[in-house]
């Protein structure tokens, strides 16, 4: 349902958050090594985030990716996906067809509507704090 750089995305998003709570900063190659993601593809991500000031990068010898511990529960996961996928996952079409819509509809149309419209609410309604603290909990893992 989402891209790979969406996926990756979230959980370095998720791990910075983990990391913050405890005042902590983490490298590019931290992250990368964590989501089981390349070093590349994750600092492209990285530089996503940043620029949509969902995460902050610090520079020099102490440096490395943070968030503000105040603001870990506004930021919506949503966010995450808008920042690195765009909007296509709460209108595209579920078979990928071009023209898809009420007028025109693919055969899962109106099913895959539904689906489509509770995603974006789970994602508009689930926090970056929720999720790192279920890890933080242990009720829930970034990786095996």
């Amino acid at each position: 349902m989402f891209s790979k750089a969406c996926e990756y995305g979230i959980k370095a998003a998720i791990f910075i958050a983990i990391n913050s709570f405890e005042n902590k900063r983490v490298s590019p190659k931290a992250i990368a090594k964590e989501i089981n993601s390349p070093e590349a593809f994750t600092a492209k991500i990285l530089q996503d985030l940043v620029r949509h000031n969902i995460v902050y990068s610090i520079k020099g010898a102490y440096g490395g990716f943070e968030l503000d511990k105040k603001n870990i529960g506004s930021i919506k996961i949503s966010q995450i996906v808008k920042a690195i996928d765009g909007d296509k996952i709460y209108n595209g079409c579920g078979l990928g067809l071009e023209i898809c819509d009420e007028n025109h509809p693919c055969p899962v149309h109106d099913k895959f509507k539904i689906v489509r419209d509770q995603l974006k609410h789970m994602l508009e309604n689930t926090s970056l704090e929720e999720l790192a603290l279920n890890i933080k909990s242990g009720s829930s893992f970034l990786k095996v």
